[in-house]
């Protein structure tokens, strides 16, 4: 399937007249817990030639494959994520920290890698996860079956919330290294119990719920919740990231 993703991006290069700086696996094959169905989630960051960003008309800013039950293919605009980037936006942060990378153009995901530390807003970042996840448990956790996976969509933002709290640095993308923060052995014994089925189930799976995971779940949002407020929330000047912008519309031949 690699193969077939680089060709996908390759041709969407030609079509759009693009380039694409950095290409990688966003979803659940990314994070740890694919099911045997699960589809490939592609995200990727592309550039334009420069005479694209000096007219005045508005180019789009995202560009994508149709979507089927295998392949899910689309990326931003350089511009579009840089700005991003610098409102912290979490998803853009985890795909520079994918396992799985399909294209990656000279240094430019090193250098924003190398920017993370110092542009990510904890704050930001912290009630983003803690959205996600609160929404996760209250609105598909609550009922007499469930979905196996949505549990795994409360996890793992849960246990970047909760990173974000305790760490105050960038949380991993990775499950595996997200959950070495519970030290509750039962906890571990239940995700575990979950990882098994769901590496065998496919994505639409139903379980009844785990109470003690539901418990655990709240009791941990509520404590992130309440130490949110103090996490810093510094705003950054654009600086390197117009200079990071300026040099890969100019650096590449289309």
């Amino acid at each position: 399937m690699t193969e077939t993703i680089q060709q996908k991006l390759r041709e969407l290069e030609q079509v759009q007249n693009i380039k694409i700086l950095y290409a990688c696996e966003s979803g659940s094959r990314a994070w740890g817990f694919a099911s045997p169905d699960s589809d490939f989630d592609v995200r990727f960051i592309y550039a334009r030639p420069l005479n694209d960003y000096l007219g005045i008309s508005d180019m789009p800013d995202v560009v994508g494959l149709p979507v089927n039950e295998v392949l899910d293919i689309g990326g931003w605009d350089l511009r579009k994520s840089l700005k991003l980037f610098l409102k912290s936006n979490a998803p853009l942060y985890e795909w520079l920290q994918s396992p799985i990378v399909y294209k990656e153009d000279d240094n430019f995901a090193a250098e924003l890698r190398q920017l993370m530390p110092t542009y990510f807003s904890l704050r930001s970042g912290a009630n983003h996860y803690l959205s996600m996840a609160h929404n996760t448990l209250t609105d598909d956790l609550q009922a007499e079956r469930v979905k196996l996976k949505r549990y795994f969509y409360a996890l793992r933002p849960t246990l970047a919330c909760l990173w974000t709290v305790e760490k105050q640095t960038v949380p991993p993308m990775e499950f595996d290294h997200l959950r070495v923060l519970i030290t509750d052995d039962k906890i571990q014994d239940a995700i575990d119990n979950l990882l098994k089925r769901k590496l065998q189930a496919d994505e639409k799976a139903l379980i009844a719920p785990v109470s003690e995971l539901n418990e655990w779940l709240a009791d941990t949002l509520n404590n992130c919740r309440h130490k949110i407020s103090e996490l810093h929330a510094e705003k950054h000047q654009p600086d390197e990231l117009n200079a990071l912008f300026r040099k890969y519309v100019t650096s590449h031949d289309f």
